[in-house]
Protein backbone atom coordinates (compact mmCIF):
# COMPACT_ATOMS: atom_id res chain seq x y z
CA UNK A 1 0.00 0.00 0.00
CA UNK A 2 1.17 3.35 -1.08
CA UNK A 3 1.51 6.24 1.47
CA UNK A 4 -1.52 9.56 0.22
CA UNK A 5 1.87 11.75 1.01
CA UNK A 6 4.45 9.58 -1.13
CA UNK A 7 1.96 9.74 -4.46
CA UNK A 8 1.00 13.71 -3.40
CA UNK A 9 4.63 14.16 -3.85
CA UNK A 10 5.26 12.58 -6.73
CA UNK A 11 1.82 14.03 -8.42
CA UNK A 12 3.48 17.54 -7.31
CA UNK A 13 6.52 16.91 -9.13
CA UNK A 14 5.34 15.63 -12.10
CA UNK A 15 2.54 18.45 -12.45
CA UNK A 16 4.46 21.64 -10.99
CA UNK A 17 2.01 23.68 -13.27
CA UNK A 18 -1.23 21.90 -13.37
CA UNK A 19 -4.15 23.58 -11.52
CA UNK A 20 -4.77 21.98 -8.35
CA UNK A 21 -7.19 23.73 -5.97
CA UNK A 22 -9.59 26.12 -7.69
CA UNK A 23 -12.55 27.86 -5.82
CA UNK A 24 -15.34 28.10 -8.74
CA UNK A 25 -15.47 31.06 -10.69
CA UNK A 26 -12.59 32.00 -8.13
CA UNK A 27 -8.84 31.69 -7.26
CA UNK A 28 -6.93 28.77 -8.61
CA UNK A 29 -3.91 27.45 -6.61
CA UNK A 30 -0.68 25.11 -9.29
CA UNK A 31 0.78 21.76 -7.67
CA UNK A 32 3.50 24.47 -7.60
CA UNK A 33 1.73 26.85 -5.54
CA UNK A 34 0.50 24.13 -2.73
CA UNK A 35 4.34 22.85 -2.45
CA UNK A 36 5.17 26.43 -2.05
CA UNK A 37 2.60 27.02 0.89
CA UNK A 38 3.36 23.66 2.76
CA UNK A 39 6.99 24.85 2.66
CA UNK A 40 6.60 28.13 3.68
CA UNK A 41 4.38 26.89 6.79
CA UNK A 42 7.24 24.28 7.71
CA UNK A 43 9.12 27.25 8.02
CA UNK A 44 6.60 28.46 10.24
CA UNK A 45 6.24 25.69 12.72
CA UNK A 46 10.20 25.63 13.33
CA UNK A 47 10.29 29.21 13.88
CA UNK A 48 7.40 29.53 16.11
CA UNK A 49 8.54 26.49 18.23
CA UNK A 50 5.13 24.58 17.29
CA UNK A 51 6.19 20.67 17.29
CA UNK A 52 5.16 17.82 15.31
CA UNK A 53 1.56 15.86 16.93
CA UNK A 54 0.47 19.88 17.67
CA UNK A 55 -3.52 20.17 16.96
CA UNK A 56 -4.34 22.91 14.35
CA UNK A 57 -8.13 22.94 14.00
CA UNK A 58 -9.69 24.61 10.75
CA UNK A 59 -13.58 26.12 10.72
CA UNK A 60 -14.52 27.60 7.84
CA UNK A 61 -16.36 27.18 4.35
CA UNK A 62 -14.89 25.18 1.54
CA UNK A 63 -12.36 26.73 -0.58
CA UNK A 64 -9.14 26.20 -2.22
CA UNK A 65 -7.33 27.96 0.72
CA UNK A 66 -8.79 25.81 3.30
CA UNK A 67 -7.52 22.77 1.23
CA UNK A 68 -4.23 24.58 1.61
CA UNK A 69 -4.47 24.94 5.56
CA UNK A 70 -5.25 21.51 5.69
CA UNK A 71 -2.32 20.69 3.31
CA UNK A 72 -0.02 23.13 5.50
CA UNK A 73 -1.27 20.88 8.74
CA UNK A 74 -1.39 17.61 7.34
CA UNK A 75 1.81 17.23 5.38
CA UNK A 76 4.21 18.96 8.06
CA UNK A 77 3.19 16.38 11.51
CA UNK A 78 0.85 18.35 13.07
CA UNK A 79 -2.58 17.27 13.96
CA UNK A 80 -5.91 18.29 11.27
CA UNK A 81 -8.86 19.28 13.50
CA UNK A 82 -11.74 20.30 10.73
CA UNK A 83 -14.40 21.83 12.49
CA UNK A 84 -17.88 22.28 10.77
CA UNK A 85 -18.48 26.57 10.46
CA UNK A 86 -22.21 25.23 10.72
CA UNK A 87 -20.97 24.44 14.26
CA UNK A 88 -22.54 27.33 17.18
CA UNK A 89 -19.90 29.27 17.74
CA UNK A 90 -20.35 27.91 21.55
CA UNK A 91 -19.23 24.34 20.38
CA UNK A 92 -16.42 25.65 17.73
CA UNK A 93 -14.99 27.15 20.50
CA UNK A 94 -15.12 24.00 22.91
CA UNK A 95 -14.17 21.76 20.26
CA UNK A 96 -11.08 24.00 19.62
CA UNK A 97 -10.33 23.67 23.16
CA UNK A 98 -11.09 20.37 23.38
CA UNK A 99 -9.04 19.39 20.81
CA UNK A 100 -5.95 21.04 22.80
CA UNK A 101 -5.75 22.79 19.04
CA UNK A 102 -3.02 25.76 19.32
CA UNK A 103 -3.93 27.50 15.95
CA UNK A 104 -6.87 27.99 14.51
CA UNK A 105 -8.04 28.33 10.69
CA UNK A 106 -11.17 30.48 10.31
CA UNK A 107 -12.75 33.74 8.92
CA UNK A 108 -13.33 36.92 9.90
CA UNK A 109 -16.99 36.34 10.84
CA UNK A 110 -16.97 33.14 12.50
CA UNK A 111 -13.93 34.68 14.75
CA UNK A 112 -15.90 37.54 15.57
CA UNK A 113 -18.19 35.14 17.71
CA UNK A 114 -15.98 33.33 19.61
CA UNK A 115 -14.41 33.96 22.78
CA UNK A 116 -10.67 32.91 22.98
CA UNK A 117 -10.69 32.74 26.95
CA UNK A 118 -12.44 29.67 25.89
CA UNK A 119 -9.59 29.02 24.25
CA UNK A 120 -6.38 28.94 26.76
CA UNK A 121 -4.29 26.33 24.46
CA UNK A 122 -4.59 28.88 21.22
CA UNK A 123 -1.78 31.15 20.49
CA UNK A 124 -3.16 32.36 17.43
CA UNK A 125 -5.87 32.36 14.70
CA UNK A 126 -5.49 33.20 11.13
CA UNK A 127 -8.02 34.34 8.29
CA UNK A 128 -8.14 31.35 5.89
CA UNK A 129 -9.56 33.80 3.64
CA UNK A 130 -6.16 36.06 3.02
CA UNK A 131 -3.86 34.52 5.52
CA UNK A 132 -3.99 37.74 7.99
CA UNK A 133 -3.62 37.36 11.37
CA UNK A 134 -7.13 37.76 13.40
CA UNK A 135 -5.90 37.60 16.99
CA UNK A 136 -2.96 36.00 18.47
CA UNK A 137 -2.02 35.18 22.42
CA UNK A 138 1.97 34.38 21.99
CA UNK A 139 3.68 37.46 20.32
CA UNK A 140 6.34 34.64 19.49
CA UNK A 141 3.93 32.99 17.49
CA UNK A 142 2.43 36.14 15.69
CA UNK A 143 6.16 37.57 14.44
CA UNK A 144 6.91 34.29 13.06
CA UNK A 145 3.45 34.09 10.82
CA UNK A 146 4.10 37.69 9.66
CA UNK A 147 7.98 36.69 9.18
CA UNK A 148 6.92 33.71 7.36
CA UNK A 149 7.73 34.85 3.58
CA UNK A 150 10.94 36.42 4.43
CA UNK A 151 11.73 33.19 5.98
CA UNK A 152 10.88 31.07 2.84
CA UNK A 153 13.13 33.50 0.53
CA UNK A 154 16.23 32.86 2.97
CA UNK A 155 15.71 28.83 2.66
CA UNK A 156 15.06 29.14 -1.22
CA UNK A 157 16.17 32.21 -2.60
CA UNK A 158 16.39 31.01 -6.85
CA UNK A 159 12.33 29.94 -5.62
CA UNK A 160 10.91 26.63 -4.96
CA UNK A 161 11.83 23.52 -7.10
CA UNK A 162 10.25 20.03 -7.73
CA UNK A 163 13.05 18.63 -6.62
CA UNK A 164 13.07 20.22 -3.18
CA UNK A 165 9.45 18.51 -2.34
CA UNK A 166 9.42 15.66 -0.11
CA UNK A 167 6.99 14.43 2.50
CA UNK A 168 7.18 12.20 5.36
CA UNK A 169 6.02 8.66 5.22
CA UNK A 170 6.93 6.58 8.30
CA UNK A 171 4.49 7.89 10.35
CA UNK A 172 1.57 5.34 9.46
CA UNK A 173 0.32 5.03 13.05
CA UNK A 174 0.65 8.44 13.71
CA UNK A 175 -2.74 10.54 14.45
CA UNK A 176 -3.28 12.69 11.51
CA UNK A 177 -6.94 14.07 12.19
CA UNK A 178 -9.12 14.28 14.88
CA UNK A 179 -12.87 14.66 13.25
CA UNK A 180 -15.12 15.66 15.46
CA UNK A 181 -18.45 14.22 14.79
CA UNK A 182 -21.88 15.47 14.12
CA UNK A 183 -24.22 12.93 14.45
CA UNK A 184 -27.58 11.71 15.13
CA UNK A 185 -27.03 11.59 18.84
CA UNK A 186 -25.84 14.72 20.09
CA UNK A 187 -22.83 15.16 21.80
CA UNK A 188 -19.26 15.84 19.30
CA UNK A 189 -16.75 13.25 19.69
CA UNK A 190 -13.29 13.41 18.71
CA UNK A 191 -12.56 10.76 16.06
CA UNK A 192 -8.68 9.49 15.94
CA UNK A 193 -7.25 8.76 12.60
CA UNK A 194 -4.02 8.08 11.49
CA UNK A 195 -1.93 8.44 8.61
CA UNK A 196 -2.48 4.82 8.26
CA UNK A 197 -6.12 5.13 7.72
CA UNK A 198 -6.07 8.01 5.29
CA UNK A 199 -3.57 5.91 3.18
CA UNK A 200 -5.75 3.04 3.28
CA UNK A 201 -8.86 4.52 2.37
CA UNK A 202 -6.87 6.15 -0.73
CA UNK A 203 -5.58 2.55 -1.62
CA UNK A 204 -9.44 1.31 -1.76
CA UNK A 205 -10.33 3.94 -3.94
CA UNK A 206 -7.78 4.10 -6.32
CA UNK A 207 -8.94 0.07 -6.98
CA UNK A 208 -12.08 0.63 -6.81
CA UNK A 209 -13.00 4.20 -8.51
CA UNK A 210 -9.58 5.34 -10.01
CA UNK A 211 -9.19 8.47 -11.57
CA UNK A 212 -6.89 9.76 -14.18
CA UNK A 213 -4.12 12.75 -13.71
CA UNK A 214 -5.67 16.26 -15.46
CA UNK A 215 -9.17 15.20 -14.35
CA UNK A 216 -11.74 17.61 -12.64
CA UNK A 217 -14.19 17.09 -9.81
CA UNK A 218 -16.75 19.18 -8.24
CA UNK A 219 -16.45 19.22 -4.27
CA UNK A 220 -19.54 20.33 -2.58
CA UNK A 221 -19.62 18.39 0.77
CA UNK A 222 -18.12 19.82 4.17
CA UNK A 223 -14.81 19.02 4.12
CA UNK A 224 -15.19 18.98 7.85
CA UNK A 225 -16.91 15.44 6.96
CA UNK A 226 -14.47 12.84 6.37
CA UNK A 227 -17.08 11.81 3.53
CA UNK A 228 -15.92 15.19 1.71
CA UNK A 229 -12.41 15.27 2.68
CA UNK A 230 -11.32 12.07 1.81
CA UNK A 231 -13.54 11.28 -1.40
CA UNK A 232 -13.82 14.79 -2.91
CA UNK A 233 -10.48 16.43 -1.86
CA UNK A 234 -7.72 14.15 -0.58
CA UNK A 235 -8.25 11.30 -2.83
CA UNK A 236 -8.43 12.74 -6.21
CA UNK A 237 -5.91 15.75 -5.15
CA UNK A 238 -3.42 13.51 -4.58
CA UNK A 239 -3.60 11.87 -7.90
CA UNK A 240 -3.23 14.55 -9.96
CA UNK A 241 -7.17 15.91 -10.33
CA UNK A 242 -8.29 19.74 -9.81
CA UNK A 243 -10.60 19.86 -7.02
CA UNK A 244 -13.13 22.71 -7.71
CA UNK A 245 -14.72 24.12 -4.50
CA UNK A 246 -18.28 25.44 -4.81
CA UNK A 247 -18.46 27.00 -1.24
CA UNK A 248 -21.49 27.23 0.07
CA UNK A 249 -24.34 24.79 -0.81
CA UNK A 250 -25.53 25.93 -4.09
CA UNK A 251 -29.12 25.96 -5.70
CA UNK A 252 -29.37 23.65 -8.12
CA UNK A 253 -28.95 26.06 -10.96
CA UNK A 254 -25.64 26.73 -9.68
CA UNK A 255 -24.73 23.05 -9.24
CA UNK A 256 -25.51 21.67 -12.87
CA UNK A 257 -23.88 24.92 -14.28
CA UNK A 258 -20.57 24.01 -12.35
CA UNK A 259 -20.78 21.04 -13.48
CA UNK A 260 -21.25 21.65 -17.02
CA UNK A 261 -17.94 23.94 -16.84
CA UNK A 262 -15.97 21.85 -14.93
CA UNK A 263 -17.35 18.27 -16.24
CA UNK A 264 -15.87 16.11 -13.60
CA UNK A 265 -15.15 12.60 -13.69
CA UNK A 266 -17.10 11.53 -10.88
CA UNK A 267 -19.99 12.83 -8.48
CA UNK A 268 -19.73 12.68 -4.71
CA UNK A 269 -23.16 13.66 -2.86
CA UNK A 270 -26.09 12.53 -0.50
CA UNK A 271 -29.29 10.69 -1.32
CA UNK A 272 -31.22 13.95 -1.25
CA UNK A 273 -29.40 15.78 -3.92
CA UNK A 274 -30.08 12.77 -6.52
CA UNK A 275 -33.74 12.89 -4.94
CA UNK A 276 -34.27 16.21 -5.69
CA UNK A 277 -33.20 15.59 -9.11
CA UNK A 278 -35.20 12.79 -9.66
CA UNK A 279 -38.76 14.60 -8.67
CA UNK A 280 -38.04 17.87 -10.21
CA UNK A 281 -36.69 16.18 -13.60
CA UNK A 282 -36.73 12.83 -14.12
CA UNK A 283 -40.05 11.62 -12.45
CA UNK A 284 -42.02 14.11 -14.85
CA UNK A 285 -40.60 13.25 -17.62
CA UNK A 286 -41.60 9.70 -16.98
CA UNK A 287 -45.13 10.44 -16.23
CA UNK A 288 -45.77 12.39 -19.20
CA UNK A 289 -44.60 8.51 -20.60
CA UNK A 290 -46.50 6.65 -18.17
CA UNK A 291 -47.96 4.48 -21.20
CA UNK A 292 -44.92 3.85 -23.14
CA UNK A 293 -43.23 2.61 -20.50
CA UNK A 294 -45.48 -0.90 -20.71
CA UNK A 295 -44.23 -1.04 -23.94
CA UNK A 296 -41.18 -3.40 -24.00
CA UNK A 297 -38.28 -2.17 -26.23
CA UNK A 298 -39.50 1.40 -25.71
CA UNK A 299 -39.24 1.76 -22.29
CA UNK A 300 -35.59 0.60 -22.56
CA UNK A 301 -34.74 3.40 -25.04
CA UNK A 302 -36.92 5.82 -22.98
CA UNK A 303 -34.61 5.19 -19.75
CA UNK A 304 -31.67 5.06 -21.70
CA UNK A 305 -32.77 9.01 -23.36
CA UNK A 306 -32.85 10.09 -19.81
CA UNK A 307 -29.75 8.94 -19.01
CA UNK A 308 -28.21 10.06 -21.33
CA UNK A 309 -29.45 13.67 -20.52
CA UNK A 310 -28.45 13.66 -17.02
CA UNK A 311 -25.12 12.57 -17.47
CA UNK A 312 -24.77 15.91 -19.83
CA UNK A 313 -26.62 17.82 -17.80
CA UNK A 314 -23.44 16.56 -15.27
CA UNK A 315 -21.11 17.31 -17.86
CA UNK A 316 -21.19 14.52 -19.76
CA UNK A 317 -17.78 12.50 -18.39
CA UNK A 318 -19.00 11.35 -15.07
CA UNK A 319 -18.19 7.54 -14.80
CA UNK A 320 -20.19 7.14 -10.94
CA UNK A 321 -22.51 9.05 -8.60
CA UNK A 322 -21.13 8.16 -5.02
CA UNK A 323 -23.98 8.59 -2.59
CA UNK A 324 -23.34 7.94 1.04
CA UNK A 325 -24.52 9.28 4.50
CA UNK A 326 -28.18 8.18 4.10
CA UNK A 327 -30.44 5.56 1.96
CA UNK A 328 -31.63 6.29 -1.52
CA UNK A 329 -35.38 6.14 -1.43
CA UNK A 330 -36.43 3.17 -3.22
CA UNK A 331 -38.55 4.39 -5.38
CA UNK A 332 -35.46 6.49 -6.71
CA UNK A 333 -33.02 3.70 -6.79
CA UNK A 334 -35.83 1.28 -9.00
CA UNK A 335 -35.93 4.08 -11.35
CA UNK A 336 -31.77 4.86 -11.42
CA UNK A 337 -31.50 0.96 -11.76
CA UNK A 338 -34.23 0.85 -14.80
CA UNK A 339 -31.86 4.08 -16.33
CA UNK A 340 -28.61 2.18 -15.75
CA UNK A 341 -27.17 4.90 -13.94
CA UNK A 342 -23.75 4.28 -12.96
CA UNK A 343 -24.71 5.15 -9.11
CA UNK A 344 -23.54 3.58 -5.73
CA UNK A 345 -25.07 3.83 -2.31
CA UNK A 346 -22.11 3.07 -0.32
CA UNK A 347 -21.81 2.64 3.77
CA UNK A 348 -19.76 5.11 5.98
CA UNK A 349 -18.89 6.62 9.08
CA UNK A 350 -16.44 9.17 10.07
CA UNK A 351 -14.31 6.27 12.28
CA UNK A 352 -14.15 4.02 8.87
CA UNK A 353 -12.26 7.23 7.65
CA UNK A 354 -15.31 6.64 6.07
CA UNK A 355 -15.74 3.61 4.28
CA UNK A 356 -17.10 0.67 5.31
CA UNK A 357 -18.97 -0.89 2.26
CA UNK A 358 -18.79 -0.27 -1.34
CA UNK A 359 -19.52 -2.63 -4.51
CA UNK A 360 -19.09 -0.86 -8.50
CA UNK A 361 -22.48 0.44 -10.04
CA UNK A 362 -22.62 -2.88 -12.65
CA UNK A 363 -22.72 -5.26 -9.64
CA UNK A 364 -24.10 -3.11 -7.02
CA UNK A 365 -27.68 -4.90 -4.98
CA UNK A 366 -30.18 -2.32 -5.13
CA UNK A 367 -31.29 -2.12 -1.54
CA UNK A 368 -27.85 -3.06 -0.45
CA UNK A 369 -24.76 -0.58 0.65
CA UNK A 370 -22.41 -2.77 -1.23
CA UNK A 371 -19.73 -5.34 0.33
CA UNK A 372 -17.56 -4.95 2.98
CA UNK A 373 -14.26 -2.51 2.38
CA UNK A 374 -12.26 -4.94 5.14
CA UNK A 375 -13.45 -7.38 7.52
CA UNK A 376 -17.18 -6.85 8.64
CA UNK A 377 -19.25 -9.43 11.07
CA UNK A 378 -22.32 -9.35 11.98
CA UNK A 379 -23.32 -10.27 15.81
CA UNK A 380 -25.86 -12.50 15.01
CA UNK A 381 -26.31 -16.27 15.37
CA UNK A 382 -27.88 -16.10 11.42
CA UNK A 383 -26.22 -13.55 9.91
CA UNK A 384 -27.81 -13.55 7.09
CA UNK A 385 -31.33 -13.57 8.23
CA UNK A 386 -31.49 -12.06 11.82
CA UNK A 387 -30.00 -8.69 12.39
CA UNK A 388 -27.29 -7.67 14.73
CA UNK A 389 -24.46 -5.02 14.92
CA UNK A 390 -22.77 -4.76 12.25
CA UNK A 391 -18.81 -4.51 13.59
CA UNK A 392 -15.68 -3.98 11.76
CA UNK A 393 -11.67 -3.84 11.68
CA UNK A 394 -9.08 -2.71 9.25
CA UNK A 395 -6.02 -0.20 9.00
CA UNK A 396 -8.83 2.33 8.36
CA UNK A 397 -10.65 2.12 11.23
CA UNK A 398 -10.23 4.60 14.06
CA UNK A 399 -7.57 4.37 16.97
CA UNK A 400 -10.17 5.72 19.41
CA UNK A 401 -12.03 9.29 20.62
CA UNK A 402 -9.50 12.07 21.67
CA UNK A 403 -9.65 12.52 25.67
CA UNK A 404 -13.10 9.83 26.18
CA UNK A 405 -12.39 7.19 27.81
CA UNK A 406 -15.99 6.65 28.32
CA UNK A 407 -16.54 6.21 24.72
CA UNK A 408 -13.41 4.14 23.99
CA UNK A 409 -14.23 1.76 26.87
CA UNK A 410 -17.57 0.66 24.52
CA UNK A 411 -16.44 1.67 21.36
CA UNK A 412 -14.61 -2.16 20.79
CA UNK A 413 -15.25 -5.64 21.63
CA UNK A 414 -12.81 -7.53 23.57
CA UNK A 415 -11.83 -9.48 20.67
CA UNK A 416 -10.63 -5.62 18.89
CA UNK A 417 -13.49 -5.35 16.36
CA UNK A 418 -15.37 -1.38 16.23
CA UNK A 419 -18.71 -1.38 17.35
CA UNK A 420 -20.68 0.58 14.63
CA UNK A 421 -24.09 1.07 16.57
CA UNK A 422 -25.88 -0.17 13.32
CA UNK A 423 -27.84 -3.36 12.77
CA UNK A 424 -27.77 -5.25 9.54
CA UNK A 425 -27.82 -8.77 7.81
CA UNK A 426 -25.14 -9.66 4.65
CA UNK A 427 -26.04 -11.75 2.29
CA UNK A 428 -24.16 -14.85 0.84
CA UNK A 429 -22.47 -12.84 -1.38
CA UNK A 430 -21.29 -10.35 1.09
CA UNK A 431 -24.07 -7.55 0.33
CA UNK A 432 -24.60 -5.49 3.66
CA UNK A 433 -28.45 -4.52 4.32
CA UNK A 434 -28.35 -1.92 6.98
CA UNK A 435 -31.84 -2.24 9.01
CA UNK A 436 -31.55 0.65 11.80
CA UNK A 437 -29.48 1.85 14.53
CA UNK A 438 -29.10 0.03 17.53
CA UNK A 439 -29.86 2.95 19.67
CA UNK A 440 -33.26 3.54 17.58
CA UNK A 441 -34.41 0.31 17.18
CA UNK A 442 -37.85 0.03 18.98
CA UNK A 443 -38.66 -2.92 21.06
CA UNK A 444 -42.97 -3.69 20.90
CA UNK A 445 -45.00 -5.19 23.68
CA UNK A 446 -45.12 -8.58 22.00
CA UNK A 447 -40.88 -8.53 22.33
CA UNK A 448 -40.80 -7.62 18.59
CA UNK A 449 -37.90 -5.51 17.56
CA UNK A 450 -39.04 -2.81 14.96
CA UNK A 451 -36.55 -0.89 12.98
CA UNK A 452 -37.96 2.53 12.28
CA UNK A 453 -35.52 3.11 9.36
CA UNK A 454 -37.73 0.25 7.42
CA UNK A 455 -41.04 1.67 8.27
CA UNK A 456 -39.84 5.14 7.32
CA UNK A 457 -38.37 3.43 3.69
CA UNK A 458 -42.31 2.33 2.95
CA UNK A 459 -43.68 5.73 4.18
CA UNK A 460 -41.07 7.47 1.63
CA UNK A 461 -43.10 5.82 -0.96
CA UNK A 462 -46.35 7.04 0.06
CA UNK A 463 -47.65 10.23 -1.76
CA UNK A 464 -46.96 13.64 -0.46
CA UNK A 465 -44.09 12.02 1.96
CA UNK A 466 -41.02 13.76 1.49
CA UNK A 467 -39.26 12.46 4.84
CA UNK A 468 -40.28 10.96 7.68
CA UNK A 469 -39.12 9.92 11.65
CA UNK A 470 -41.39 6.95 13.50
CA UNK A 471 -40.97 7.06 17.17
CA UNK A 472 -42.48 5.01 19.75
CA UNK A 473 -45.17 6.90 22.46
CA UNK A 474 -46.63 4.51 24.82
CA UNK A 475 -46.04 1.46 22.73
CA UNK A 476 -47.40 3.01 19.59
CA UNK A 477 -45.90 3.75 16.23
CA UNK A 478 -46.14 7.58 15.17
CA UNK A 479 -44.81 8.80 12.20
CA UNK A 480 -44.21 12.39 12.14
CA UNK A 481 -43.70 13.41 7.99
CA UNK A 482 -42.74 16.42 6.12
CA UNK A 483 -45.25 16.18 3.24
CA UNK A 484 -44.95 18.78 -0.32
CA UNK A 485 -48.25 19.68 -0.56
CA UNK A 486 -50.17 21.28 -3.01
CA UNK A 487 -50.47 25.17 -2.13
CA UNK A 488 -54.36 25.22 -3.99
CA UNK A 489 -55.80 22.17 -1.99
CA UNK A 490 -58.46 22.57 -0.27
CA UNK A 491 -58.74 22.76 3.64
CA UNK A 492 -60.81 19.77 4.15
CA UNK A 493 -58.62 17.68 1.58
CA UNK A 494 -55.39 18.57 3.26
CA UNK A 495 -56.86 17.09 6.53
CA UNK A 496 -57.23 13.70 4.76
CA UNK A 497 -53.56 13.55 4.41
CA UNK A 498 -52.49 12.13 7.44
CA UNK A 499 -54.84 9.37 7.20
CA UNK A 500 -54.18 8.48 3.59
CA UNK A 501 -50.78 8.03 4.52
CA UNK A 502 -51.09 5.92 6.99
CA UNK A 503 -53.65 3.72 5.24
CA UNK A 504 -51.11 3.36 2.46
CA UNK A 505 -48.00 2.69 4.61
CA UNK A 506 -49.75 0.27 6.79
CA UNK A 507 -50.93 -1.98 3.46
CA UNK A 508 -47.57 -2.63 3.04
CA UNK A 509 -46.64 -3.09 6.37
CA UNK A 510 -46.32 -6.13 8.54
CA UNK A 511 -48.87 -5.98 11.56
CA UNK A 512 -45.99 -5.72 14.33
CA UNK A 513 -44.78 -2.57 12.71
CA UNK A 514 -48.12 -1.16 11.29
CA UNK A 515 -48.64 3.04 12.24
CA UNK A 516 -51.23 3.65 14.75
CA UNK A 517 -50.97 7.50 13.47
CA UNK A 518 -49.44 10.42 11.12
CA UNK A 519 -48.69 13.26 12.22
CA UNK A 520 -47.62 16.36 9.94
CA UNK A 521 -44.53 18.61 10.73
CA UNK A 522 -44.01 22.09 9.14
CA UNK A 523 -40.54 22.22 8.49
CA UNK A 524 -37.44 19.96 7.03
CA UNK A 525 -36.34 17.76 9.90
CA UNK A 526 -32.62 18.79 10.95
CA UNK A 527 -29.77 17.02 9.58
CA UNK A 528 -26.11 16.32 10.15
CA UNK A 529 -23.99 17.50 7.46
CA UNK A 530 -24.22 14.13 5.91
CA UNK A 531 -27.91 14.46 5.16
CA UNK A 532 -29.17 12.02 8.16
CA UNK A 533 -31.94 12.84 10.11
CA UNK A 534 -30.68 14.36 14.09
CA UNK A 535 -33.39 11.87 15.33
CA UNK A 536 -32.39 12.66 19.37
CA UNK A 537 -34.03 16.06 18.58
CA UNK A 538 -37.46 14.18 17.61
CA UNK A 539 -38.32 11.88 20.36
Amino acid sequence: MKHYLKQLEETIRERWDQKALCDYQGESFTYADVAKHIEMFRLFLNEAGITKRNKIAICARNSARWAIAFWDINVNGCVAVPLLADFHPNSVSALTNHSDSVMLFTDEDIWKKLNPAQMPALKAAVNVKDSTLLWHRDEHVAQAWKNREDLFLQHHPKGMQPEHVSYPTKNWDKLAIINYTSGTTGNPKGVMLTYGALSDTDDFANSHFPNEPGETIVSMLPMAHMYGLAIEFIHPNVDGVTVYFLGKTPSPTTLLKAMQEVKPYMVVTVPLVMEKVYASSIKPALEKMRILLNIPHVNKLIYSTIRKKLLAAFGGKVRCFIMGGAALKPEVEQCFKKMRLPFTVGYGMTEACPLLGWEWWTDFVPGSCGKPVHDIRIDSKDPKNTAGEIQARGRNITVGYYKNPEANAVAFTDDGWFRTGDLGTIDDDGNIFIRGRIKSMILNSSGQNIYPEEVESVLSGCPYVVESIVVDRNGKLVALVYADIPDDMNAEAKNRIPEQIRTAANKALPVYSKISKVELVDLPFEKTPKMSIKRFLYQ
